[in-house]
């Protein structure tokens, strides 16, 4: 009887379904699920692909192509985080390789490059060799690798792929991927003493004689015997690096002492990522009455619901909350995930939480290079077994969005801290997730609780609360007392119609700064746009420089002199005289943070003023850097923008100023009222952390707004209700679901003619509950002209369902020939 073929069901990181290739005998027992195997896809390209599921269905409209190699003959994801994946393209309308390639790090997809190497065990007097062989060896001999698609140049035939099968089979090429694995675990080399010299005498004689004739090899010696607390109960091991540095020896001292049979050198495998040792016990935190009502009431209600929403005022002590829960979810060997929608926030979080868990807390984010990034996800992966690395697996992972996707075993909770926060929205590329809501399905695989921390929740969690899908336990009061910020709203056309203002500052900021600098104290000045003026205008035509590529006024960036474009990155130089009527009266309108921190520095030359937005924050410490200066009390001003906003805690800030509350209120957004309260409430709540009351100024043209009114007030419930009302109305989330499609071409003509027949094929499918075709606010970036179509869902109706109508009704359309250069963009849930 013939012996079964087996098939693979794999995945790619692509836009495409999965695929199923064959598995040739040679690696039948190799192949696992949850592994990577590499494939052929198309006719040169070789990709790594996830092994989803492993049968003996034979393909009945197709002849499966083999897998070339395996790479993994164990899993690194869990049959879970498959479902979870397939959750994620499920309801966000794409497919499971763009998740699958968003999920992993990049070192584990090592096939993007097509390329063959040859094998260094590969003996050729022991193969006889073909032409077509010999040919590539020699070719390989004289290049380290080379792409697949000049292979076909050197044996003198198109059809590559089966002659590198049969030469990977015999051993004699391998696939570049599996010569230099990406990750590659950094080693460190440590000093210890031989045997020989362990005992006393030995010990006594070698001091003798490297008094008399080595002084340097003495030195060395006796701080080795220091740092590594030798004769102690606890001994610590000592590399080499920090050993030539305590005494600045030489490396030959070293050697010296190696070659004389005192000292030996040994490797091991050492982390990457820097851990820290815990000072303080969790059952130090001593909560305040209300506190602990609050968590009675987070215990009561994990006995009915999953999800907890603790909505808190600022400075209401959340952290200490969640810190009680994370000990007793790891005291019961489970895993917690704690999300944090900035990295920035990260800094401040990590502090606190290392200093009650020590090395037990690990930190996952975009910033983490490739390596770093495969280290923790290894250390996830090992919860429950023996230590890595020298370091034990973690217990609980402190991340942004993309820390759902890590291989979690025994998830027992998942916090998310300012859950409101629209940095959880993935938007670009797909998938275009929310981690707050991928981290809710995620906990319901694993039957974990979730808390959703915020002191201005999101209206969609609030209302789930109120429908009774969630508890709601909810904190008025701050920790120790503290009051809450008292808030001034300044009326700018009074300030300017009574000629107060001092550049884009009132009296009454000017003033209240001056008094936090002379009693030492700290400000942070909220401005949402970052540069220094947000155009130039020619004063005489009214022309403005715009970009090239993208239908936006060009932001002057002074640091730089330069003119840029914050879509595309494209830059020019500020022009001499206007290019349309070639005058010379060329101002600068609007102000951006740069702009404040320089005026701010004219009205205070003496203040130490710092900047916080995207220019000052791009490389990986930056963040930590301004953090740790603020919290050293090396910063007066903080000038920043809504990166400030969220969840810091800096005891010495005692003003907080909000420069144009108008900006975010006139923003043609469903949302601006409610994103506009959030802002000013999460920044307002930065301000009087210690014993004195916290001060507050709001520059405003419309003092009497509603939604300054409930941020004066504190009153989050009275913009919660009149939101509802609007929304009911104008069938807005959390009554309706959104998805929005939008449609990019680079012809406008082509453009228009596929929006209308896209709204009109769909308008038969859902009627009224689609609007559109319309332009956005900026209808053109990098050269494409977009239009959106916005479909509305009732919340009561079938998501599966529908969802699927439309990404049927979408695949028929793309059908249409005309319109198959078109790019479509599918965003469910928009923010």
């Amino acid at each position: 009887m013939d012996k079964k073929s087996r098939f693979a069901d794999v995945l790619l990181p692509l836009p495409v379904s999965t695929y199923t290739y064959a598995i040739p005998d040679g690696l039948a027992g190799k192949a696992v699920e949850g592994g990577r195997v590499v494939v052929q896809f198309g006719k040169r390209k070789i990709y790594t692909a996830l092994v989803v599921e492993i049968h003996d269905r034979k393909p009945e409209s197709h002849e499966a192509k083999e897998i070339l190699a395996v790479l993994d003959e164990s899993p690194i994801i869990f049959s879970w985080q498959l479902k979870f994946w397939n959750w994620i393209a499920a309801y966000y309308l794409c497919h499971a390789g763009e998740v699958m390639n968003a999920a992993l790090p990049s070192a584990f997809k090592l096939a993007s490059e097509s390329k063959v190497a040859l094998n260094p065990e590969f003996d050729p007097a022991r193969e006889e060799l073909n032409e077509k062989e010999s040919l590539l060896l020699e070719a390989l001999h004289n290049r380290p690798a080379i792409e697949i698609s000049e292979v076909s140049k050197i044996i003198g035939q198109m059809k590559v792929i089966p002659v590198i099968k049969t030469m990977l089979e015999k051993g004699m090429i391998l696939m570049e991927e599996e010569l230099p694995e990406r990750y590659r675990p950094r080693k460190e080399t440590f000093v210890r003493l031989t045997e020989e010299y362990s005992g006393e005498e030995k010990f006594k004689e070698l001091f003798e004689l490297l008094e008399r004739k080595a002084r340097k090899q003495m030195e060395l010696l006796m701080s080795f015997l220091v740092l590594s607390k030798y004769g102690t109960d606890e001994p610590c091991e000592v590399t080499r690096t920090g050993l030539l540095k305590s005494v600045r020896a030489t490396p030959s001292a070293l050697d010296g002492l190696v070659a004389k049979g005192v000292m030996e050198l040994y490797e091991k495998v050492v982390s990457r990522v820097k851990t820290g040792s815990a000072v303080s016990d969790t059952g130090s935190i001593e909560l305040m009455d209300f506190q602990q009502n609050a968590s009675d009431a987070i215990r009561k209600a994990f006995g009915e619901k999953e999800v907890v929403l603790l909505h808190g005022v600022t400075s209401s002590g959340k952290t200490e909350l969640y810190i009680k829960y994370i000990r007793e979810a790891i005291d019961k060997g489970q895993q917690v995930l704690y999300l944090l929608p900035e990295i920035a926030l990260t800094t401040q979080t990590i502090s606190r939480l290392t200093r009650y868990f020590g090395e037990r807390v690990g930190v996952y984010h975009s910033r983490f290079n490739e390596n770093e990034r495969v280290e923790i996800w290894n250390k996830v992966l090992s919860h429950g077994k023996s230590e890595i690395a020298g370091t034990r697996p973690y217990d609980i992972i402190l991340g942004a969005r993309s820390a759902v996707f890590l291989p979690f075993s025994n998830l027992g909770l998942v916090i998310v801290d300012e859950e409101h926060d629209s940095s959880f929205k993935q938007y670009d590329p797909s998938p275009r997730y929310n981690g707050r809501d991928a981290a809710l399905y995620l906990a319901h695989l694993h039957a974990a609780k979730t808390i959703l921390g915020s002191a201005t929740p999101s209206i969609e969690s609030y209302y789930n609360c109120q429908e009774g899908k969630y508890a709601l336990v909810e904190m008025t009061e701050r920790y120790r007392s503290m009051e809450m910020p008292e808030i001034h709203v300044v009326n700018l056309r009074e300030e300017i119609r009574w000629k107060k203002m001092k550049s884009h500052f009132s009296s009454v900021l000017v003033n209240q700064l001056e008094d936090a600098l002379g009693k030492g104290e700290q400000s942070i000045i909220f401005q949402n746009r970052r540069g220094f003026s947000l155009r130039l205008e020619c004063e005489s035509c009214g022309w403005m420089p715009t970009c090239k590529n993208c239908d936006v006024t060009l932001v002057y960036h002074k640091q730089n002199n330069q003119l840029r474009c914050h879509y595309c990155g494209y830059t020019t130089y500020i022009p001499e005289k206007c290019p349309e009527c070639k005058g010379i009266s060329l101002k600068m309108k609007g102000f951006g943070t740069e702009k404040v921190e320089e005026e701010l520095g004219l009205l205070f030359p003496k203040a130490r003023i710092t900047r916080m937005d995207l220019d000052t924050t791009r490389t990986r410490l930056s963040h930590q850097k301004i953090i740790n200066d603020l919290e050293e009390r090396k910063i007066d001003i903080l000038v920043g923008t809504q990166m400030v906003t969220k969840g810091l805690d800096f005891e010495n800030v005692s003003t907080v100023s909000i420069l144009n509350a108008d900006n975010m209120l006139g923003f043609p957004d469903f949302r601006s009222a409610e994103r506009s309260f959030q802002l000013m409430a999460q920044v307002s709540g930065r301000s009087g952390r210690k014993n004195k009351r916290g001060q507050v100024i709001i520059q405003t043209y419309n003092p009497k707004h509603p939604v300054i009114l409930d941020v004066v007030n504190h009153d989050y419930k009275a913009m919660y209700e009149q939101q509802l009302v609007d929304r009911r109305k104008f069938k807005y989330p959390p009554f309706y679901r959104l998805v929005l499609v939008k449609v990019k071409h680079k012809d406008p003509a082509i453009l228009n003619r596929a929006a209308d027949e896209l709204a009109r094929r769909l308008r038969k499918l859902f009627g009224n509950r689609v609007l559109g075709p319309e332009y956005p606010l900026v209808s053109r970036i990098m050269n494409y002209y977009l239009k959106q179509i916005l479909v509305k869902i009732e919340r009561q109706a079938s998501q599966t369902e529908m969802k699927k109508q439309l990404m049927l009704e979408i695949e028929e359309f793309s059908k249409i020939k005309e319109f198959s250069p078109l790019r479509l963009v599918i965003d469910v849930d928009p923010q």
